[in-house]
């Protein structure tokens, strides 16, 4: 079967979903080996031994073991990196172009079992997981085209006789990599192809929660035939692999995505004692708004898809909807009985919509959110963590929506990372718009309205990096590379320019304003 395209995804066959599960059965098998740390192209072990990897929705299944590293561990990486510099600028953009390309080309013939792995790991259902392989693909192919198409961010300037002046962007040297659980293949992918391919050499850490995700990246890198030292791969604990990458003055670019607590920490130490390029991604508090002209059937089916799939442990996911008056109580009714249908249990058999959350902790966090729907409001639907036997071992909730709500509520402000929508009405659309920028995050957000006045006062004055409206498939989820521009305002991203859009490569660069005199 061809590569899994982002046109092609809403209509996946038989032919999709025999080759998941021969994937599956395929990958099942080698599932529990141990893994090592990649060190200048060479297996380490770490001196504070190892960790476990299992999966979210049965604790049982062992899928790997890996590598505890600590500082010393990660200043080698950094070393191994930074000595591979110079041979990789002096590659040149084309052959950069050609490696990473061969990667995407591997990355194609591996899809499904990469979407296997995926499921078992971070709990996706198997749309996601192909979904997720096939923009981590994109991501790779979109960053070349940006390289290609600047012919390598060379540009003539502005000359006087003879004097003759071009601009030439340029790469800094080594960037940490430091990836999330959620899209730990994509977004992993994204962040460093767009290092690598501007001529940094990069230290790779995954999330604690999804390593082997990482260490198949890595070694697709490798298979591609990147040189010695420009990927090192470490894993271990954010106290001592990332607060070396943090601290240590080598590192000369740091791109993170994750919570916002830990990525103002990273900028704020990351430019001390020097300014240093950081770029963060820190997550949403992402809002829908539904106005009386609405198509309710498409209002529901894009509300539910971006609240709930992966349990919205999306940065994009909808977390809470301002109904319009008029049409608050037939929405409501139709999006409960939507989700009353949706089937949760194993990530991997075809008919489940909502898998696991990914540990403890986020289970945690639902709960706590709702404690305080309870308190505060009604729980419409869900509100449980499941138990029972096929439950037993994983970390399985139902989707919950709560209403009745202040609107000054933390559930309408605090990001829980869970499939928890609160809602509430409102009498205008400058009402809901003044809620939904209330906020301290700015990454994403929808509206469902057929009046194209109220679609354009919305764009206009909405503050958000990634805006939609009428989205059935997702109302405020779903970006693509070379589709939209994917990033966050506010406490949502620290650099004002977004992945999977025409601006990101040129961060992993600095300008040199070169003028020679004939």
């Amino acid at each position: 079967m061809e590569k899994v395209t982002y046109a092609s995804l809403g209509s996946l066959g038989e032919d999709f979903h025999r080759s998941f599960d021969s994937a599956l059965a395929y990958e099942q098998k080698k599932l529990g080996r141990s893994h090592p740390l990649y060190i200048r192209g060479q297996k380490k072990k770490a001196r504070a031994g190892t960790f476990t990897d299992t999966s979210p929705a049965d604790t049982r299944v062992l899928l790997g073991e890996f590598q505890g590293a600590g500082p010393e561990e990660t200043r080698q990486a950094i070393e191994a990196a930074k000595a591979a510099i110079p041979d990789w600028i002096e590659l040149g953009w084309k052959q950069r172009i050609a490696f990473l390309r061969k990667a995407a080309e591997i990355m194609t013939e591996r899809q499904f079992r990469l979407a296997a792995l995926l499921s078992l790991e971070v709990g996706k259902n198997r749309l996601e997981a192909i979904a997720e392989v096939s923009e981590g693909i994109d991501l790779i192919l979109y960053y070349c085209r940006q390289m290609e198409a600047h012919q390598g961010y060379v540009l003539a300037m502005g000359g006087n006789g003879s004097e003759q002046t071009r601009s030439v962007l340029k790469p800094y040297g080594v960037w940490a990599v430091v990836s999330p659980f959620n899209f730990p293949l994509a977004l992993a992918t994204g962040m460093a192809a767009g290092a690598l391919v501007a001529g940094n050499t990069i230290v790779f850490k995954p999330a604690s929660d999804t390593p082997l995700a990482g260490v198949l990246l890595y070694e697709i890198l490798h298979e591609a035939g990147l040189p010695v030292g420009v990927v090192n791969f470490v894993t271990g604990p954010g106290k001592s692999v990332g607060e070396e990458l943090i601290t240590n003055p080598e590192v000369d670019g740091f791109i993170f995505t994750g919570s916002k607590v830990i990525g103002l920490d990273i900028a704020r130490r990351f430019n001390q004692p020097r300014l240093r390029p950081c770029i963060t991604e820190m997550g949403g508090k992402n809002p829908a708004i539904v106005m009386p002209s609405a198509n309710l059937e498409d209002a529901t089916e894009g509300v539910l898809r971006s609240a709930f799939g992966m349990g919205g442990q999306k940065c994009s996911a909808c977390s809470r909807v301002y109904l319009h008056q008029k049409i608050y109580k037939p929405f409501l009714d139709l999006l409960v009985e939507k989700t009353k249908k949706l089937v949760i249990g194993d990530p991997t058999k075809r008919e489940t919509f909502l898998g696991p959350l990914i540990n403890e902790s986020a289970v945690t966090k639902y709960e706590s959110a709702i404690r305080l729907g309870k308190k505060e409001g009604r729980i419409v639907h869900g509100g449980n963590r499941l138990k029972g036997d096929s439950f037993a071992h994983g970390f399985f909730v139902e989707p919950a929506i709560i209403d009745h709500v202040p609107k000054t509520s933390r559930l309408f402000q605090d990001e829980y990372f869970a499939p928890v929508l609160a809602v509430a009405e409102v009498q205008s659309l400058e009402e809901a718009i003044a809620l939904a920028n209330d906020s301290e995050y700015g990454l994403t957000a929808g509206i469902f309205s057929l009046e194209e006045h109220e679609q354009e006062t919305f764009f206009n004055s909405i503050q958000a990096g990634a805006t939609y409206s009428n989205r059935r498939g997702g109302a405020t989820t779903g970006a693509w590379p070379g589709v939209q521009s994917f990033g966050g305002w506010k406490h949502s991203g620290s650099s004002g320019k977004s992945a999977l859009g025409p601006y990101y490569v040129a961060q992993f660069m600095r300008e040199q304003s070169q003028t020679r005199i004939k």
